[in-house]
């Protein structure tokens, strides 16, 4: 069998399955645009982070090109782009799913001792962790560790072993890159304009005012208190509380201007603006999901 029509046969199978997939070409990545989407001169794809009008049909796009149609897996313009692969790639977030890639023992050895066991894929120096559930994707969230989920392409090396477990909250923290906290007056954000609670904001929440800002108003002290160490890991945890309060809300709850309040709070004891930021709409996110 030739290694186009193996690369063609498992694509089709991933298809099949609910996968979207991408040919990856030398180095393992994806091909590049064609002359019409060079430079994204086309606007983009519509899946893409911010939809555009391509339609082009050859695998432009990188991860946005991934798909589940075995008619374009099977088109001209992807069967020369298969004749020139060296592997089948695909779109974990795509799939509902995300993945853990451990590039070393070291990586492994730290999974092993931090994240619930699921399925397991070895890789040439490690391994890829798939767990079932999405998120943002992330590159170099800790020596040897990316996360790949949404926005994001993987190699495809099998099934693994194991099963598939649901995306843990100890995954979407880890994405929670802090830095050491800087020294007192170094405080290294461009501070958002603190954003209050209101019923202006929260229309659709059932809860009072007093009962919202009472809660908020403990979780921004338990942030405030992690001046050495752990207020982006705090900030996560209370965000993600607080979501949870309004899970059975009709909404809109406001929980934007809820999300801004933590943010300033977790950057006022040092933690960079972006990380702040980042946990926080980790936190919020987790709780919209596992709602939904």
């Amino acid at each position: 069998m030739s290694t186009t029509i193996a690369h063609l046969r498992t694509a089709l199978y991933l298809a099949a399955h609910a996968v979207p997939v991408l040919p990856l070409r030398d180095g393992k990545v994806p091909f590049g645009n064609c002359r019409t989407c060079a430079k994204n001169a086309c606007g983009g794809r519509p899946n893409m982070k911010r939809a555009g009008a391509c339609r082009c049909t050859a695998p432009c796009h990188a991860w946005a090109a991934a798909t589940t149609d075995p008619a374009v897996v099977t088109s001209p313009l992807w069967t020369s782009a298969w004749e020139r692969a060296v592997c089948v790639g695909y779109h974990p977030g795509g799939a509902g799913l995300t993945v853990v890639d451990l590039d070393n023992t070291a990586s492994v050895a730290w999974a092993r001792e931090t994240l619930p066991t699921t399925r397991v894929v070895s890789t040439t120096r490690g391994q890829h962790w798939i767990y079932r559930g999405v998120m943002p994707s992330h590159n170099a969230v800790r020596p040897g560790v990316d996360i790949k989920s949404l926005m994001s392409y993987v190699r495809w090396l099998g099934p693994g072993t194991g099963p598939v477990t649901t995306l843990p909250d100890a995954v979407r923290a880890v994405v929670v890159k802090e830095d050491a906290t800087p020294a007192p007056g170094e405080v290294d954000s461009s501070l958002p304009t603190r954003a209050t609670w209101s019923r202006e904001v929260a229309t659709g929440c059932r809860h009072t005012e007093d009962y919202v800002r009472t809660g908020l108003e403990r979780g921004l002290a338990l942030v405030r208190a992690r001046t050495e160490s752990g207020a982006g890991s705090q900030a996560f945890g209370v965000a993600r509380f607080l979501a949870a309060q309004h899970a059975t809300c009709p909404g809109p709850c406001g929980l934007a201007a809820i999300g801004e309040e933590i943010v300033t709070a977790a950057a006022l004891v040092g933690v960079p603006e972006a990380y702040a930021r980042r946990a926080v709409t980790n936190g919020l996110e987790t709780t919209v999901e596992h709602a939904t």
